[in-house]
């Protein structure tokens, strides 16, 4: 908003995305009662100004949690009436290029014979476009009501030459919790009375704590205080808690803001690992738990970890399990470095809180970006496990990609 150009480009450029959808409307109804068509009429163009005041106001609105709700509806309805435009636009080229042939057919003194039989493609083109378009934000506005709809995901998974003691060891794994962006106290602490049923040995939560500030956790202690486990809590830092998406007024006032997020784990009983292992024993047998740092193979994520730090005093023989935020650092780092880490355990990514799963097909937009974004990978002895974030960002919803609790089986 600070460029006023840009906002009047922006503008321009929605009005007439909006115009021309009301006219493809229009033509879409024509046979349609007066009635019906006042109501399209209506409907649309309350969801347009709404879009609109959504933007112009969104500067202005100081309530967090109320500004993702009017962002993210903003954002949705223009997704939606972009995806409507590209399924007129090729009906449009379509029927251009069919003027273009009859054109040139009668300048031939040709006829040109349209073959078209039963609903005109144009009609079904353009309905197929307003069918889809409203599926999409249709399904956004009912993803507000999956937010805190926690998943508890369980998985067994094979580590080789792991020790007898630990056969049947369970793990919980979450991450992602953003505070910042959480709200109905009694709904989470559903998600961690899921966690506290589990039984299980061990908690491992891989960052992001807080959006942008230490205080987000101020009001939350009490609650994610209560995750406990025998064999301790562990945790480390995502790209979200260095304060790097803030403008602070000095460089001391960031460095107070990572320090105090490093008490909140402290408080919380979790034992941050920053660029470090700590040995996990059971019956006179142990596995390495290495936590590093933030470390994102994509340009704009810095290098915060240092694997050569946190594998210091870490055999060949150790079973290793690492804790790193972003699962980008598997392929790039790990994989080619650190044969000994057999399983990694990573988040970032929320499965973008949008996407289509089930036992024989996943999909979401984040693969795009992400090679590995959800579940389980594999290479060779190496294994790395995505989970698909505890809280939210940005949008405040989830769309078939649910808020995740993993429950991991060493075997």
């Amino acid at each position: 908003m600070r460029n006023p150009l840009f906002l009047v480009i922006l503008i321009t450029v929605l009005i007439l995305i909006d115009f021309y959808i009301y006219h493809v409307l229009k033509t879409l109804v024509q046979g349609a009662s007066n009635g019906t068509k006042s109501s399209v009429g209506l409907i649309y163009w309350a969801l347009c100004i709404m879009s609109l005041s959504s933007f112009l106001l969104f500067p202005y609105i100081s309530n967090p949690y109320f500004k993702q709700y009017i962002f993210s509806i903003g954002i949705g309805w223009v997704l939606t009436q972009i995806f409507m435009v590209l399924f007129f636009l090729v009906d449009d080229l379509r029927r251009g290029a069919f003027w273009t042939m009859g054109q040139a057919a009668s300048i031939a003194g040709a006829k040109f014979m349209n073959t078209e039989k039963g609903i005109p493609r144009s009609t079904f083109l353009s309905w197929m476009g307003v069918g889809l378009s409203s599926t999409l934000f249709l399904s956004l506005l009912y993803g507000f009501g999956n937010k805190y709809n926690y998943k508890l995901i369980k998985k067994k998974l094979a580590l080789k030459g792991l020790p007898l003691a630990f056969k049947g060891f369970k793990v919980i794994h979450i991450s992602d919790i953003h505070s910042g962006s959480l709200k109905d106290k009694a709904a989470v602490l559903k998600g961690i009375e899921l966690i506290e049923k589990q039984n299980a040995d061990l908690v491992l939560f891989t960052g992001d704590l807080v959006n942008d500030r230490a205080t987000e956790m101020h009001d939350w202690m009490d609650v994610f205080g209560k995750i406990k486990a025998p064999h301790g809590v562990y945790s480390t830092l995502g790209n979200h808690d260095y304060g790097d998406y803030v403008k602070w007024d000095t460089v001391e006032e960031k460095k107070q803001n990572l320090e105090a997020l490093k008490q909140v784990h402290h408080n919380l009983g979790w034992r941050l690992l920053m660029n470090e292992n700590i040995s996990i024993e059971k019956n006179g047998e142990k596995i390495k738990i290495v936590g590093i740092e933030n470390w994102g193979a994509k340009a704009r994520f810095p290098k915060y970890g240092k694997m050569d730090l946190a594998m210091q005093g870490v055999s060949k023989e150790d079973i290793v399990i690492l804790m790193s935020h972003d699962p980008s650092h598997w392929e790039a780092e790990v994989i080619p470095k650190y044969s000994s880490v057999q399983l990694t355990l990573s988040g970032h990514t929320h499965g973008m809180q949008f996407g289509l799963e089930n036992p024989y097909f996943k999909w979401s937009p984040v693969q795009w970006v992400y090679k590995q974004w959800a579940g389980i990978y594999d290479n060779k002895d190496q294994q790395l496990y995505v989970n698909r974030g505890f809280g939210f960002l940005g949008y405040p919803g989830r769309v078939g990609i649910l808020p995740e609790i993993t429950l991991i089986e060493l075997t």
